[in-house]
Order: structure tokens, then sequence, then C-alpha cells
């Protein structure tokens, strides 16, 4: 075993890949959880699949969000560590609201993680996971069984809320979570391209100034949302101005919140629909 890792580990170094001993470790132990025969072979792919700069979770197939094993493929944003302030800020709401039976939307689910990590934490709420391709819907519903929650979360496929109209949810959401694409169109043609070699542009296209999905979401949420219901945005570095002012405008929110990193960063910014 000992000397298949270092393989595997020296297969990734020669790829340029950096944290190669715990990645080595990871490709080894999914190879043998995957591999029916012959795991060292599997290994061996795996990292010569890897050391093409080919995302380690597309590799392994699985990838840790909040704690839980999730299952990750290519066409499906691999879920980042920094959406888990996400999560945890739509948790932390929903404890201290006290709802009995709370709803919620996921909005842009990608691979579904955020909507199977509310489930999984909050055994009374319902989920409803909406995103436009088919590789997310495929993604996410594979992470539903997968996680155990298909008797409470919903996978729907449409352009934002256009698959949920037949779900009769208006008026009665508590949490809507969106993770958009922030990233320029101008960012994403330059200091940013790299993000587009594996996954996919619908992930991180968040048109000229990074903003459009925001733009509707704030719009299009307000139908859902109960009155005290309240958005909360994944933010993109340095957008929280310009998405407090899309809430602003739409004269509909209050009690705007950020959520902040440990090195200051705006990570999440929420906004509760307002009576009237």
């Amino acid at each position: 075993m000992n000397t298949l890792l270092d393989e595997i580990i020296i297969i990734l170094q020669r790829g340029g890949i950096t944290g190669a001993a715990a990645e080595a470790a990871s490709i080894v132990r999914a190879a043998q959880a995957s591999a029916t025969t012959d795991h060292t072979n599997a290994a061996r792919a795996m990292a010569k699949r890897r050391a093409t700069g080919i995302p380690l979770a597309y590799v392994t197939g699985h990838k840790m969000f909040m704690g839980i094993d999730l299952i990750a493929a290519e066409g499906a944003l691999v879920p980042r560590e920094e959406t888990e302030f996400l999560g945890n800020a739509a948790l932390d709401f929903l404890r201290a609201s006290g709802s009995v039976a709370p709803r919620v939307i996921d909005m842009c689910c990608g691979s579904g993680n955020l909507a199977c990590a509310i489930a999984h934490y909050m055994p009374a709420v319902r989920v409803w996971a909406s995103d436009l391709t088919d590789d997310c819907i495929s993604v996410t519903r594979r992470n539903i069984e997968h996680v155990g929650v298909s008797d409470r979360v919903v996978a729907v496929q449409g352009d934002l809320f256009a698959g949920l109209s037949v779900h009769a949810l208006e008026g009665t959401i508590d949490v809507i979570v969106c993770g958009p694409p922030f990233i320029s169109q101008k960012k994403l043609a330059t200091d940013s391209a790299w993000l587009l070699e594996h996954e996919p542009r619908e992930a991180f296209d968040g048109g000229p100034y990074g903003l459009s999905i925001q733009q509707r979401v704030v719009k299009e949420a307000l139908p859902f949302l109960r009155t005290g219901g309240t958005l909360f945005f994944e933010n993109g570095i340095g957008q929280e101005r310009q998405t407090k002012m899309l809430f602003d405008r739409t004269k509909a929110y209050d009690d705007i919140q950020l959520v902040v990193d440990t090195a200051g960063e705006v990570r999440v910014i929420s906004a509760r629909k307002r009576a009237g």
C-alpha cells in the first residue's frame, strides 16, 4: 500500500499538484472503494487524470461539504468550502426562527450541496432545489438519494423560479439560498479564464458585471417568500455594496445582514421580505 501511495504522490507531483500527499491518499481510498478488482490500476488512472488539472472531486467522484459526503461529477460545479458560510447562515436563521416545518428553495443549486446539507441537518425542513442544466439536476438528484433526503428534497429544472410554478409555493417559503454565478464576463475572458478549463461556464458567468442572476432573483423571489422570509446570497468578493443596492431598489426588503470570514471579506448577504 505504501508503495502505491508513493507512486501516486510522484505522479501528482510531476503534474504540479500541490498537497500531493493528501490528494494521493484520497485517490487511493477512492480507488479501493470504487474498483471491484484492480484498485491499483484504478488509482493510477485517477492520478493521471488529476495530474492534467482535472479537479480532485471529479477524479474521485466525491466531495465533502458541511461534513457530508457528496457525489461530484463533471457538468456541475464542485462545491466550494466558502459556500459553507451560506449554508450555515441559512441553518442559523432557520433554527432561530422556531418554524416547525420550514420551507426552503435552493436556487442555482449546482450539485444540490446546499439543499442536501440543509435537509440533513434539519429533519423537519422541505427543500426545492432548482437549476437550469440537465447535468446539475442529474447530479442533484443523485445526491438527494445519496444523502438519504429524497422524502424532503425535490430537484426541479427550469430558468430560476420557472420550474417551481407547478408546486404552489407562492407566499410559503421561509428561506431562499442562492449561490449565483458572480464573475464578470470580462474576468472570465482574462484573469479567471482558468476556471472554465474543467467546470461549467454557467456556474461562473455572472454577465457583464457579475450581477445578472442577483438582479433577477431579488425580484423573482418575492412572490415565493412569506412575509419575514429571507433571501440569502453567496457574495462575490467586493460585491456587497451592489447587491445591497439591488435589495434597496425593490423597496420590498429590510434587515440586510452580512456574514464575514476571518479575513473580513463578506461571504453572505441576506435581506428579509418586509410586510406589505
